[in-house]
């Protein structure tokens, strides 16, 4: 099978599958390690164009009280301080382009809200699997300051400001 014709074939709905997705992020300390971390609470929807992949979308939806980076007190600060996820609860993502650049790679510009505030971004992503639902990975950096994602002068200091955004998506057919 061509992959144009692979392609084809995935045209229709597909809802994310949470339990075999990761949605993380790596954020840097200025005087120490990376650290590890991401989100166990989102869903979304995909709508797939294999003839038109420009006509595809994309819509995610995330829990912001969900981060996790294997610290409470950690993950405490970066619920109430940085995110503020009682007065906004969700971070979501809303496709407004799809682009084809390669043989199973697109990039997916839209817009990202964090904090309230909606910012655009363009995520590269690689068609990783079709045997079970459909698959993809990708990464961007992000930069907090964009989204106003900060909590004090001295730990924005410790905290570096770009942070790096790892997807890996799995989504089966809504039927």
């Amino acid at each position: 099978m061509t992959t144009t014709t692979m392609l084809k074939e995935l045209t229709g709905d597909y809802a994310v599958d949470a339990a075999r997705s990761r949605l993380g992020f790596t954020a840097r300390h200025t005087v120490g390690p990376r650290v590890p971390g991401q989100f166990e609470v989102f869903n979304g929807v995909l709508r797939l164009d294999g003839e038109d992949p420009s006509r595809s979308t994309a819509d995610l939806t995330i829990q912001a009280d969900s981060i996790q980076t294997g610290d409470r007190r950690r993950d405490a600060a970066l619920r109430e301080h940085f995110l503020d996820a009682e007065t906004y609860p969700s971070i979501r993502f809303r496709s407004t382009k799809v682009s084809q650049t390669g043989v199973t790679t697109f990039t997916v510009t839209g817009n990202l809200t964090i904090r309230g505030a909606t910012r655009p971004v363009v995520i590269p992503l690689e068609l990783t699997g079709t045997d079970d639902g459909v698959a993809f990975t990708g990464s961007l950096p992000l930069l907090r300051k964009r989204w106003s994602v900060s909590w004090n002068a001295a730990v924005n200091l410790m905290v570096a400001q770009k942070l790096d955004l790892h997807l890996e998506l799995t989504a089966n057919r809504i039927a």
